[in-house]
């Protein structure tokens, strides 16, 4: 079988139409390339050049052999460009997941505008996910990164999976129009002991619900739950309503929604992580390529 070597000779010698100035330009002597010439045209049982002592011609085969050499030769280039992109984590697929709050955080565009500037040619599916269904979904494969706001508690899920943390994100209190609290600098939790809240449930968002009660244990009260929402920004219209007030991730601030305010809590545990996960195990370079993005996305924002 013919070989890209050979196939680059008869492009020169036909191109040039000389065996003496196609061996100049191959930087080779003569005769080893009139050698692979003559192999290349035993090899196809076809004569592709006429030559005498003067002149070289293609042939009726050799001049469609020539559009085929030149574009195996292409194909052979884009082929090896492609194989070289991939093994470096600049070309092929990504499934992503993130939870909704993350959306509002800079880090999710941040990342994406520059995966898209650095690598163009990974392609990413994107999916809305709360942070537990993901550690399952990454170690099953069905994702490939996720955006996540804890990091495992599971023992199975801390030993499968890997976490890049990029922020301890503030939390604020969402308050209805004309609270009592509005417009503070901050706020302690004991001064909420007697509001009511609106909450995720605590099987879709487990985080922010175990960090309410926590935050309130600690400040000598149970949080009273008046109505539950599915997704985080849903709390934001039912703080609106004045059902209840909210703890909700700083990057929600960019919900402005009209009869709330957002003010910051004075206790040093009213934080949110804000991390990646991916498989700790043998990551595609695809998701290593991406976890060095998100480190210089996370630098970007100085995080």
């Amino acid at each position: 079988m013919f070989d890209f070597r050979q196939l680059r000779y008869f492009i020169a010698v036909a191109e040039e139409l000389s065996f003496t100035r196609a061996a100049q330009r191959l930087h080779l002597s003569q005769p080893p390339l009139s050698q692979q010439i003559q192999a290349l045209e035993q090899e196809l049982g076809v004569r592709l050049l006429e030559r005498d002592k003067r002149n070289v011609m293609l042939t009726p085969p050799g001049r469609l052999f020539l559009e085929q050499a030149r574009r195996i030769l292409v194909m052979a280039d884009e082929a090896r460009t492609q194989v070289a992109e991939a093994a470096a984590g600049f070309s092929g697929h990504l499934k992503l997941a993130y939870t909704v709050s993350v959306s509002f955080h800079p880090a999710l565009p941040q990342t994406l505008i520059k995966l898209g500037q650095n690598a163009p040619n990974v392609r990413v599916w994107l999916s809305e996910m709360y942070t537990e269904p993901q550690f399952s979904a990454i170690r099953n494969g069905q994702i490939d990164v996720g955006f996540v706001r804890d990091v495992a508690s599971h023992e199975d899920d801390a030993r499968a999976l890997r976490f890049d943390v990029i922020d301890r994100e503030p939390l604020l209190l969402a308050l209805p129009e004309g609270h009592r609290l509005a417009g503070r600098q901050s706020v302690d939790m004991s001064e909420i002991a007697g509001d009511p809240f609106v909450v995720q449930p605590r099987e879709l968002a487990a985080t922010l619900y175990d960090r309410l009660t926590r935050l309130a244990a600690k400040a000598g009260f149970n949080p009273v739950i008046r109505q539950q929402a599915q997704q985080i920004n849903g709390l934001i219209a039912l703080v609106a309503a004045r059902i209840g007030l909210a703890l909700v991730p700083a990057s929600m601030r960019a919900v402005k929604l009209p009869g709330v305010s957002y003010v910051p809590l004075a206790d040093p545990d009213a934080y949110l992580l804000l991390a990646v996960a991916s498989r700790a195990q043998n990551p595609s370079p695809v998701v290593q390529q991406f976890l060095e993005i998100v480190a210089d996305a996370k630098a970007a924002l100085g995080l």
